[in-house]
């Protein structure tokens, strides 16, 4: 039974017994929800995000497209893959750049 962290997401059908996934462990979300495309899905139980987003230029009155990447945690009851689109959760830091957790896949 996946407890409810106070977003709504639905929350994924498998168990896992990763400590840091916030369904089945004890790691608490909070702050930014992001989405975002995975990029690369190499790492043990780290995935790398990628989100596009429009920035102002105010003095030509137009926005600009950037991207930033993210690693994010992947619990292993979501278990996510090159490819797909995620919705991601700001979380207390996991490692040194590891700050977000997937919390869905759209």
């Amino acid at each position: 039974m996946a407890r409810d962290i106070g977003i709504d997401v639905t929350p994924p059908d498998n168990e896992c017994t990763d400590h840091n996934c916030p369904f089945h462990g004890k790691l608490s979300v909070r702050g930014q929800i992001l989405e975002g495309k995975v990029v690369s899905s190499k790492m043990d139980k780290t995935v790398l995000v990628e989100r596009e987003y429009l920035k102002k230029i105010p003095k030509y009155e137009r926005y600009e497209k950037r991207r930033s990447t993210l690693h994010v945690h992947n619990p292993s009851c979501i278990d996510v893959k090159d490819g797909d689109i995620v919705k991601i959760a700001e979380c207390r830091p996991l490692s040194k750049t590891k700050n977000f957790v997937v919390i869905e896949r759209l």
